[in-house]
């Protein structure tokens, strides 16, 4: 079957081939009426836009490329999808990879995303070789990080990025424990080569200091941040005994591991111990998980992050470097609670019983 070209749809619909493109491209020369009934036939005659044609007589596809550190994870999917739908609302379409930073794949990936033509490229990364990866790429092809740099935020800095700032939300995440009355505190999770990490501690830990918590950290020798890591750093914790009564985990998906090991040894959340998140995914808000989390507010960072990258695509003389910080948010649900004296007795209680165990 011959495919229907834009000639064909102007000559069925009476009208010239500069008044399709104009339609297809929203163009405000036309009128509504007229916009509807060539939008009609190019969906009943199956005619799709030749975004190669395009290209050639703009420079532009209209495509950006998304490269993602994680994609099986629930926070990165949610931010892929939420990046898709607002990228959909500025009339640009999205090509999704998969790739971590560091590793041959991600070059290849940069390459790939170029020679298809997309317009510029998104890239999540909570690792600290991301930034010396655009600098390389950004004068090819404009660039945008999303993640976490110890660098200031200043227009000194020579990348475009849009983060949670996770130094502020370690810092909320203190706060709130010590205004339950929380004064012994474990930190479960953090791994060394994620900056998102280490400036989660560092917030926690400076504001701990001030307000006279005692934190004992445990570090994750996981590449990566798991249920099943959060779980096996759960179960020996827990075998231990312990006085603490409040855990923070370093992400949702490390704290609900923490959960099911704590529901195994016998250990009530929050009755005994409570448990702060970070992140806010999907699973967090289940009835029967209800985790008090700290958000990073996933549809304003994605919708940061591509309005960003598609001023960069218009303003084709070049910009300044833009960094954006995205204050977090305390989502109070069910696993954090005050403690009390009858609390602290059920949680040395409890530390006694699982090292008995």
């Amino acid at each position: 079957m011959r495919r229907v070209t834009i000639k064909d749809i102007a000559r069925m619909a009476g009208v010239s081939v500069t008044t399709v493109s104009r339609a297809l491209n929203n163009a405000p020369e036309i009128s509504p009426e007229t916009r509807e009934r060539i939008l009609e036939l190019c969906r009943e005659e199956g005619y799709r836009t030749n975004l190669l044609a395009r290209s050639l007589i703009s420079s532009r596809t209209n495509v950006i490329g998304v490269i993602l550190s994680d994609i099986s994870g629930p926070f990165h999917a949610s931010l892929a999808l939420h990046i898709e739908t607002c990228a959909a609302q500025l009339g640009y379409q999205v090509m999704l990879c998969s790739g971590q930073p560091g590793s041959d794949r991600i070059d290849q990936l940069f390459d790939l995303l170029i020679s298809q033509g997309v317009d510029g490229i998104l890239l999540t990364s909570a690792s600290n070789s991301a930034i010396p990866l655009l600098e390389r790429y950004q004068s090819t092809v404009p660039t945008v990080l999303i993640g976490a740099t110890f660098a200031p935020v200043s227009s000194s800095m020579r990348i475009n990025s849009v983060c949670t700032d996770n130094y502020v939300g370690g810092q909320m995440a203190a706060r709130y424990l010590h205004s339950l009355g929380h004064r012994q505190v474990a930190y479960l999770g953090v791994r060394q080569g994620s900056d998102t990490h280490l400036l989660r501690h560092r917030g926690f830990l400076d504001a701990a200091a001030e307000l006279d918590m005692t934190v004992d950290t445990v570090w994750n020798p996981a590449s990566h941040s798991t249920s099943e890591s959060g779980y096996q750093m759960g179960r020996r914790f827990f075998l231990k005994p312990f006085s603490h009564t409040a855990v923070f985990a370093v992400s949702d998906l490390v704290a609900l591991g923490i959960m099911q090991a704590a529901d195994e040894l016998g250990i009530a959340i929050p009755e005994q111990l409570s448990l702060l998140g970070f992140d806010n995914i999907d699973y967090a808000s289940l009835p029967k998980i209800r985790l008090t989390t700290i958000s990073q507010r996933t549809e304003a960072l994605a919708g940061a992050s591509v309005r960003l990258l598609t001023e960069l695509i218009r303003q084709s003389d070049g910009m300044e470097f833009t960094q954006c910080l995205l204050t977090p948010e305390l989502i109070q649900r069910d696993t954090c609670r005050e403690i009390c004296t009858e609390h602290k007795a059920a949680v040395q209680k409890s530390s006694r019983r699982s090292y008995l165990r």
